[in-house]
């Protein structure tokens, strides 16, 4: 996690691009050093971009031509694995919490979000790689208690050992693969092996893909993060 959390915007309203950009520019520990008006603008600059000036956040809104959020979150997942995405939208979430949950999406944040939720969401996101409120809690626990709603969330092939869920814990709790192997007394190889399998098994992309899966099948504690 760097000193400075560098946002990228990418929204197809204007007003909201300067709004945004406004919104953070008080905050000392956050910096918006990328916007977009559509998702192959973005996707462009990301791909001219040096190492060290990519973004750590992405900040997407859904509804946007030619290619909708949801377009551009896919390819990002596939190309950007570890870059961490905030939905923006004014649309109620419940008919796509799933479908964020499954695509790996940090936090979902209405466009109607008050000024603290915004940067409480970003500095959690950079801090712990999700993000959710109260609603989202409780729209989680919903989804815990429906079978069908779980298992349609992974593509889970094979349970999870008991070690690939101790594995599991201590990712969510950012641990790197070295602090991993000497909890569990395995070599940071090993831990790397583990996480790759994790990843197969469940049909994630990334680490926040893991730890939602944690949080949704009861692995590892909302009260945590």
């Amino acid at each position: 996690m760097s000193s400075q959390i560098k946002i990228a915007l990418i929204d197809d309203e204007q007003l909201i691009l300067e709004g945004v950009k406004m919104l953070l520019s008080n905050e000392k520990n956050i910096s918006v050093s990328l916007t977009a008006d559509n998702g192959p603008d973005f996707i462009q600059q990301l791909e001219q971009l040096q190492e060290q000036d990519f973004p750590d956040i992405a900040l997407v809104d859904v509804q946007m031509k030619p290619m909708n959020g949801f377009e551009l979150v896919e390819i990002l997942k596939e190309k950007y694995p570890e870059l961490k995405i905030i939905i923006l939208s004014s649309h109620y979430k419940t008919s796509i919490l799933g479908y964020m949950v499954k695509l790996g999406v940090s936090a979902f944040l209405p466009k109607n979000s008050n000024k603290k939720t915004f940067i409480e969401a970003i500095t959690m996101v950079d801090k712990n790689g999700v993000y959710f409120t109260a609603e989202d809690h409780q729209m989680l626990f919903t989804y815990m208690n429906s079978s069908a709603k779980k298992n349609s969330l992974f593509d889970t092939e094979d349970e999870l050992s008991e070690r690939e869920k101790d594995v599991v814990k201590l990712i969510c709790q950012e641990f790197t693969n070295n602090e991993i192997g000497e909890k569990l007394f395995i070599s940071p190889r090993t831990v790397e092996s583990h996480r790759q399998r994790i990843l197969e098994k469940i049909g994630a992309k990334n680490t926040v893909g893991i730890v939602i899966y944690a949080i949704v099948n009861n692995i590892y504690s909302l009260e945590k993060i």
